[in-house]
C-alpha cells in the first residue's frame, strides 16, 4: 500500500503539470496542484523508504517527468485540442448604410459599452461613450470613423 500511494500521487502531480503545460498554460493551479501532489509522493517516499530510495525515486520521477512533458511537445499533442481558425472579420464590415450624424435609432442589445443598435431597420454595432446604456432605449449618433458608430442615449 506504501507504493501504491507514492507511485499515485507522482503519477498524479506528473499528469496535472504536463496538463498544465500543454493544454491550460497560465493558469497555474492545475500546475501548482500537480507540483503539490509530487512533492508529496517524494516525501512519501522518503517517509516510508528511507534516503536512498527516497532520492531514487525522486531522480526517477523527476526524469519521468520531464520526458512527459518533452514527449507531449515532441508528439505536438496539444494540436488535437487547439483552434486552427482565425477570425479576421470586423464589426459593420460590408454594411451599406447611410449613416449619419445625428440620427436617431434603438439600441436592440445593452451597450457594455459594445452592443447593436437599429436605424432605418438596419442592425448595426455600436459603441456608447463609456456609458451603460439599456436595452430598447433611444440613442443619437454621435461619431462616425470608418466602420465604428459612436452612440449615446437621448
Amino acid at each position: 500500500m506504501d507504493w501504491f500511494s507514492v507511485l499515485a500521487l507522482i503519477a498524479l502531480g506528473i499528469t496535472l503539470i504536463v496538463v498544465e503545460v500543454i493544454f491550460v498554460p497560465g493558469t497555474t493551479v492545475v500546475g501548482i496542484l500537480g507540483l503539490a501532489c509530487g512533492a508529496f509522493g517524494i516525501y512519501l517516499g522518503y517517509d516510508y523508504f528511507g534516503t536512498t530510495t527516497g532520492t531514487v525515486i525522486m531522480v526517477v520521477s523527476s526524469l519521468v517527468g520531464f520526458g512527459a512533458i518533452f514527449y507531449s511537445f515532441k508528439s505536438k499533442a496539444w494540436e488535437r485540442f487547439s483552434l486552427k481558425e482565425e477570425n479576421r472579420s470586423k464589426y459593420n464590415d460590408g454594411i451599406k448604410v447611410n449613416l449619419q450624424i445625428a440620427q436617431r435609432g434603438k439600441t436592440i442589445s445593452s451597450l457594455k459599452p459594445f452592443g447593436k443598435a437599429m436605424f432605418e431597420d438596419q442592425i448595426v454595432e455600436v459603441k456608447s461613450n463609456g456609458a451603460y446604456v439599456n436595452e430598447n432605449q433611444q440613442v443619437e449618433i454621435t461619431k462616425i470613423e470608418l466602420n465604428r458608430i459612436i452612440v449615446e442615449p437621448i
